[in-house]
């Protein structure tokens, strides 16, 4: 039996229909712990991200009567004030539907790792962002919304960057998607655990290296977000596992400690190791000599994830292999 569509999702999407209206939405037990960005995100299907961020930086979201960041986690009662959308309200404009052609269906579907009634794992292929946005028309949860039209209520429940491979988890349930996100937030006692493959320059020399340097968020004039080591930065710490060396490289798994935003690209070029084909933390002159060993990407992959859900007693455990083209890389690097 199809489970009913949630009525305060439903609310929200009549703003499409009838765009000069304010909406006063009392936020339930099972829609608390979320973002109130991606509560937006969920609700406003075919507004642009941009100008859902552009309404709550501009203080027209309020909760509770009150500004709030896109971070703020919404909770039980809550009072969550939508403003007028306006200009986004033809729902009938098939062109702005998210789309997932064959190709990318088939690729994705293939790339599964595992999946059941309230959770979908996938290893995302590199140059595939997590979500549209920036340009961007389409990404992975776009695509898999598609595939998946009888899941209404899946949401990303972490993200990887648009460069990195593997492992990325997806919540078809509320609760499975708090309880995760829960997890997630557990810092040094977390128990979601995720470990990394990577391709560092030169040769590390030791078995491991724990990396604790606290990293904050930049924003250039350009507009490009940066992250740097820094001592006004938030608590972050890195635990890399040498694998294997090469002539001058260092194939790692990377463990993190902590959950922010490039993590293990900062920590990796903090240690004078950066990772190989990273094009903003890396090494110019040593990505050009990688290209030629065939690394035409970030040598980053999320390997695994091993994680318990309480909700279900589960205890889930998956991997995801490297892609082809770097196993090619570290075949020719063996020459």
């Amino acid at each position: 039996m199809k489970k009913p569509p949630d009525p305060s999702v439903q609310a929200c999407k009549k703003k499409l229909n009838n765009p000069n209206s304010v909406v006063f939405q009392t936020i339930s037990q099972d829609q608390s712990g979320q973002r109130v960005d991606n509560f937006l995100l969920c609700c406003l299907k075919g507004v642009p991200r941009s100008h859902i961020y552009k309404i709550l930086r501009k203080g027209e979201v309020r909760v509770n009567k009150g500004r709030v960041k896109p971070t703020y986690r919404l909770q039980a009662d809550d009072i969550l004030r939508i403003p007028p959308i306006r200009g986004f309200e033809n729902e009938d404009n098939k062109s702005k539907k998210p789309y997932a052609n064959a190709t990318l269906s088939t690729l994705l579907e293939q790339r599964i790792l595992f999946e059941d009634k309230g959770l979908l794992i996938v290893n995302k292929p590199s140059g595939l962002a997590v979500h549209g946005g920036s340009g961007i028309s389409h990404g992975l949860i776009e695509a898999l919304r598609v595939m998946r039209p009888e899941c209404e209520g899946l949401e990303l429940v972490h993200r990887l960057d648009r460069d990195t491979s593997g492992c990325v988890i997806l919540s078809k349930k509320r609760t499975v998607l708090r309880e995760l996100h829960e997890l997630l937030r557990g810092e040094s006692t977390r128990k979601l655990e995720k470990k990394y493959t990577a391709l560092l320059m030169g040769r590390w020399q030791g078995r491991e290296h724990l990396i604790d340097a606290p990293l904050k968020k930049n924003v250039l004039r350009s507009g490009e977000r940066i992250v740097r080591v820094s001592s006004e930065g938030k608590e972050s710490q890195t635990r890399f596992k040498i694998i294997r060396q090469f002539k001058e490289s260092t194939l790692v798994e990377a463990m993190l400690m902590t959950g922010r935003t490039h993590q293990i690209r900062v920590h990796a070029q903090f240690s004078g190791h950066p990772i190989l084909g990273d094009n903003r933390y890396g090494d110019e002159f040593a990505n050009k000599l990688m290209k030629r060993k065939g690394l035409n990407r970030l040598f980053l992959h999320a390997a695994s994830l091993e994680f318990k859900l309480k909700c279900t007693d589960q205890k889930i455990k998956v991997s995801a292999p490297l892609d082809s083209e770097l196993e090619k890389v570290l075949k020719a690097l063996e020459t």
